[in-house]
């Protein structure tokens, strides 16, 4: 075993690096993970190649160490002990009802640690535990596969609904679905199947329609769902009445009702925003269905509330931009969730780390100071990880094989007392004034300019 003070060094200097291998270390635990492979999959098997040693594979492209699969591979071909064939037939194969498990034990292990580093966290809504939902269609890919390469179009391999709780920044839950071309509220039912107690689903307009908010009921949830401008087409029962204002605009609200297959009349309110200025769709007015009480919360409360369903647009942005979650060169459409799986899992461990960096330095840095970017989490271990692992043997990491919660959330936030949060600090750009082109002609658009010229003419464009 080596000497201690060689990952002390490591923890001085680089307490990130060493604060995400310990959560990766929790996140794919070998044994867990051998044991969802054997529970969930129905037609693969193991032989020489174990499942886990595949996501391993997975993660060291998700987070960047590796640029593709072959070459994650080849950096460990001595263990590897099969063929590169054998590990594209894996990865080719895994179900995604092992992926959508991998997935939700993520969270499941996850949830009583963030639990931990923020036992004084703020719910967004007393009492209700948040689910926002959304589509996410997986970018084209290369033409590799043979039967792809007589079309022109764009192939997309596959699509899954992702489930995101805004309150822990975790992704709980997600629902892969080979075909893309799949409308997502046929997929969304498969999220209805349990007992749906305490949790309040958002959802934006795609999923408004009479058969997801019945399943919704039925599963004893609420919800907070745009309305579509077609569907579920609710009959008005009350006179529309003015509640007041919120920072977008006008809130309004009366009593609607739609019918379910037995006839049995279900009331629900309708919540309408008249906006200040209008959505990128040039919306001037937002209607909003909820099966909410209003002695639970009211319309301008939930008004608000809606506004938070931006948070899944932002953690989709940060799959694609810090996390390879869409490899262009796994055309199969299992390849394809079984990428898109395992970089959840790693952003849920990038979530982690920043709530421990968060939680570490509260009481010492204002709230804005406090907003840790992904992309620097996800950078600084790029650079260190590798290094790292050949300074360090396999020994030195025994210890924190098996955390509890409790033991977890004490060795981040002994690790990120190391970390000076400025560095880790998102620094977002300010949006863009928008500029009309103006027509061009293809000459004048094709012309060729040299930007020393421009720049040594002085010449503004």
């Amino acid at each position: 075993m080596l000497p201690p003070a060689v990952l002390e060094r490591f923890e001085k200097k680089t307490s990130i690096t060493v604060m995400g291998h310990i959560a990766l270390m929790q996140a794919f635990n070998p044994c867990w993970v051998e044991d969802v492979f054997e529970q969930n999959s129905e037609s693969q098997y193991t032989r020489e190649l174990m499942f886990s040693t595949v996501v391993g594979l997975m993660v060291l492209v998700s987070l960047g160490m590796s640029p593709s699969i072959h070459a994650a591979a080849k950096s460990i071909e001595e263990e590897l002990k099969v063929s590169l064939k054998s590990v594209y037939n894996k990865i080719n194969g895994v179900e995604e009802a092992v992926v959508r498990e991998l997935v939700r034990g993520s969270a499941e292990r996850f949830v009583p640690t963030v639990e931990q580093l923020l036992p004084m966290r703020k719910e967004s809504v007393k009492g209700f535990r948040l689910r926002v939902v959304d589509g996410s269609h997986f970018a084209a890919t290369d033409k590799r596969l043979k039967a792809l390469r007589k079309f022109r179009g764009a192939a997309l391999p596959a699509q899954a609904l992702v489930v995101y709780d805004p309150d822990v920044e975790l992704i709980v839950d997600i629902v892969p679905c080979q075909d893309a071309h799949t409308q997502e509220r046929v997929i969304m039912h498969e999220l209805l199947d349990r007992d749906m107690q305490g949790e309040l689903w958002i959802a934006d307009r795609n999923f408004c329609c009479a058969p997801i908010i019945l399943g919704l009921l039925e599963c004893r949830a609420h919800f907070l769902i745009r309305e579509h401008a077609a569907n579920p087409n609710p009959k008005v029962i009350t006179k529309r009445r003015r509640v007041g204002h919120i920072e977008t605009g006008i809130v309004y609200e009366q009593t609607v009702s739609i019918t379910d297959d037995d006839g049995v009349v279900r009331k629900l309110r309708r919540i309408e925003v008249h906006l200040k200025t209008p959505t990128e769709d040039g919306d001037m007015v937002i209607r909003l269905l909820t099966s909410v009480p209003s002695s639970m919360l009211n319309a301008k409360v939930l008004a608000r509330l809606y506004r938070r369903r931006w948070r899944i647009e932002a953690m989709f942005q940060r799959l694609e931009d810090v996390l390879e979650s869409e490899i262009e060169g796994l055309g199969q459409p299992l390849a394809s969730i079984f990428a898109f799986g395992v970089s959840a899992v790693a952003f849920n461990v990038l979530s982690l780390l920043m709530s421990a960096v968060r939680a570490r330095h509260a009481k010492t840095l204002e709230e804005e100071k406090l907003d840790v970017s992904p992309y620097y989490v996800a950078v600084e271990i790029r650079a260190n990880h590798g290094g790292m692992m050949i300074a360090t043997d396999a020994d030195t990491w025994k210890r924190y094989e098996q955390l509890s919660p409790r033991e977890l959330a004490k060795t981040l936030l002994r690790l990120a007392g190391n970390i000076n949060p400025r560095r880790l600090r998102s620094h977002p750009r300010k949006p863009k004034k928008a500029r009309g082109k103006g027509y061009a002609s293809r000459a004048e658009a094709q012309r060729h300019v040299s930007t020393c010229q421009v720049l040594e003419d002085g010449i503004v464009l």
